[in-house]
């Protein structure tokens, strides 16, 4: 069936709010590969990290798996004494510190990436994360 070009319009503005509107409830829609889609907030993220399952590392780590693991020990990775040292485990709570501020909350780390100040974004790549499994 064809599509008039006003539907493939309207249809062409609504999947990106349709997006927006899931990462922001919590809530994230599978993509081709059953994968979810992470939330826009996760942009940033993706210029450094992949988030497959076995997936390369970039600048930073791979994310796949990293909710409740120990910060500075996942495989493949050279990370920074500051983070190997850390003694922590990536659970909501350090993951919201970290992500607002990395250099604020640990010191000597090597991530770039200035933070993220919303916190309404911050749940949202949190809760992501945390289906990443």
């Amino acid at each position: 069936m064809a599509r008039s070009k006003a539907t493939i319009t309207a249809l062409t503005f609504a999947m990106p709010l349709l997006a927006l509107a899931a990462g922001a409830s919590g809530s994230f829609a599978a993509n081709p590969r059953g994968a979810p889609t992470p939330p826009p907030g996760f942009a940033q993220c993706k210029a450094c990290h992949t988030v497959e399952r076995g997936g390369r590392s970039g600048a930073g780590p791979n994310l796949f798996g990293v909710m409740d693991t120990p910060a500075g020990a996942k495989a493949g990775y050279s990370y920074s004494p500051a983070m190997k040292g850390a003694n922590i485990r990536w659970n909501r709570a350090n993951l919201d510190a970290f992500l607002g501020d990395p250099r604020g909350f640990m010191p000597g780390t090597r991530m770039m990436a200035p933070g993220t100040k919303d916190a309404n974004k911050r749940k949202a790549i949190i809760d992501y994360l945390a289906t990443l499994k």
